[in-house]
């Protein structure tokens, strides 16, 4: 596991305090995959309802509030597949 998962990890679980009702996975490329459910975030590559892909800086930027996960998604620098709706409910607890 990378330095970045391990840091986005710590991140994710102080954002979502507690948990997040539904599944979703970040692959960020080149570094690994975190899911997230209702035990909070963890290294994980497992089955999720949506799957968010980024690179790095991207990513980083989006966990710093530097970039607005939308606006990430629409510029084509986040990358959505599987169930938006879970994505967006998801978009507010990484501001």
């Amino acid at each position: 596991m990378s330095d970045a998962i391990d840091e986005a990890v710590t991140i994710l679980n102080s954002k979502l305090d507690g948990g997040f009702d539904g599944t979703a996975k970040f692959v960020i490329e080149d570094e690994g995959s975190i899911f997230l459910d209702d035990q909070g975030a963890r290294a994980g590559d497992d089955e999720a309802d949506v799957t968010m892909t980024a690179d790095a800086s991207t990513f980083r930027d989006i966990l710093e509030g530097d970039l607005d996960p939308t606006a990430a998604f629409a510029s084509g620098r986040l990358k959505v597949d599987g169930d938006i709706s879970v994505a967006m409910r998801l978009a507010p607890a990484l501001a």
